[in-house]
């Protein structure tokens, strides 16, 4: 066995890095995005300072993407089954609960359709210098045909071997819902499994955790070796992306979200923006949709939607949907392969892309590093190379910014539709009007009931 002298010395240099990285998070308190900032920058130094020399530093890179790739499909497992179990012990949910559902996706299925033409349109990823790992396999991408039969569930252990994410996702919804049923009809007993679930939901979510606060060592490895083996020219088109994944998220907060409180809520979306923004700025700062939930739902009661509502569909919009984190970074990063991979495409799968998103949307947890599983699940789904969404990392960040801005202000939006057309949204408060206007107001309500 031969060993280069500079591969050890780049790999020397990497784990000094690394020494570095961890004495600032655990020993001066630095933040998951300061590290991961930092990271990038020492990637590059690596990558410069060693040209193709990455054989043994990169293998951090492909041990994280094995191990966040094996999460997954369990995750998504549990998450969807505690997710939807979750709906039976809801007020007022025989109302409300559907109307919740359908409004959230509504959001991602939307969101995905745009993320899907801009990155078509503006051909995202091609000219892009990336050579991927030496023991990537490319899969063949199915029939339209061989995709709807391949939706159902058969066997869970091959599905699971074989990364098969949307059967498993299908059958979780099948037993969610027969738990829901059994509980209607007054089957206690089975509560216990209720219990189960939640407890490994919470234990899973625990080791995701774990898992994306070892992106920055990923990040520092992976982009080493993009640096080390191309030029930094070669990078830029990352900035593109990041650029439309902006413009992306400010299409759907604007654009999509108040034209759905004006057609459908027969709502002015001016002052709908005005009574989020308080949440809208602190998840774009905390880049946390579930830690935004006390804003989101004080910023909602403050629009006037009731308290029970506010509290149920934002914690619920928390946790499934999400257009920027399970709509939009998932097809842009799909899109961003697939050219880079140089794949051919037909509409059919293109439509089938849009379909994981929305499958993937339904178990998305509101844990740190949600867009990183909800990009993962459908890559895994795709046959697409994981090591991708890691490379679009050093943009991540700040993508997430905008991302969990675009949750947040999603979930508040389908709250407020909810409200409004289960008739439990106070269009005095909402409308930020005087008191005395309160009375012309129900009035209209009123004549809109009788008709």
């Amino acid at each position: 066995m031969n060993i280069d002298i500079l591969e050890l010395a780049a790999l020397g240099l990497v784990l000094v890095f690394y020494a570095i990285i961890w004495y600032l998070r655990k020993k001066k308190d630095w933040s998951f995005t300061k590290a991961t900032f930092l990271a990038v920058g020492l990637g590059v130094i690596v990558g410069l300072a060693f040209k193709n020399k990455y054989t043994y530093y990169s293998a951090f890179g492909t041990i994280y993407t094995r191990l966040i790739s094996a999460i997954v499909v369990p995750l998504l497992f549990f998450s969807i089954i505690s997710s939807i179990t979750n709906l039976t012990e809801k007020i007022n949910l025989k109302k409300i609960g559907l109307k919740s559902v359908g409004f959230l996706l509504l959001n991602t299925l939307i969101a995905s359709t745009f993320a899907l033409l801009f990155s078509v349109f503006f051909h995202i990823g091609k000219g892009f210098q990336y050579q991927l790992a030496t023991d990537y396999k490319a899969e063949e991408v199915p029939s339209f045909i061989d995709t709807i039969t391949n939706l159902f569930p058969s066997n869970l252990a091959s599905h699971y071997v074989n990364g098969e994410i949307v059967p498993i996702v299908l059958f979780a919804i099948f037993v969610a819902l027969a738990y829901n049923a059994l509980i209607k009809y007054g089957e206690t007993d089975i509560k216990i499994f209720k219990q189960f679930v939640d407890a490994t939901n919470k234990i899973l979510g625990t080791v995701v955790s774990y898992l994306i606060d070892y992106t920055p060592y990923a990040v520092l490895a992976l982009i080493g070796r993009a640096i080390s083996s191309h030029t930094l020219s070669d990078l830029l088109p990352l900035l593109s992306v990041l650029v439309i994944v902006y413009v992306l998220c400010a299409i759907q907060i604007f654009l999509v979200e108040g034209s759905l409180l004006t057609a459908i809520g027969k709502l002015n979306p001016i002052a709908f923006f005005k009574g989020i923004f308080p949440a809208g700025l602190v998840a774009f700062t905390s880049q946390s949709s579930v830690g935004t939930i006390p804003v989101t739902t004080d910023s909602l009661k403050k629009l006037g939607v009731q308290e029970d509502i506010a509290s149920f569909v934002a914690s619920l919009g928390a946790n499934l949907g999400m257009p920027g984190c399970a709509g939009i970074w998932p097809v842009v990063s799909a899109i961003f392969a697939i050219n880079l991979l140089g794949i051919h495409y037909s509409v059919g799968q293109y439509i089938f892309l849009i379909v994981l998103t929305l499958v993937v949307a339904i178990g998305t947890v509101g844990v740190p590093g949600t867009a990183t599983i909800t990009a993962t699940a459908v890559f895994i789904a795709a046959g697409l190379p994981v090591e991708v969404i890691v490379l679009l990392t050093p943009i991540s960040s700040i993508a997430d910014m905008a991302r969990t801005a675009t949750n947040v202000v999603g979930a508040a939006t389908a709250t407020v539709l909810v409200a409004k057309t289960e008739n439990e949204l106070d269009l005095v408060a909402y409308n930020q009007k005087n008191p005395e206007d309160k009375q012309d107001s129900e009035s209209v309500d009123l004549e809109h009931a009788n008709a």
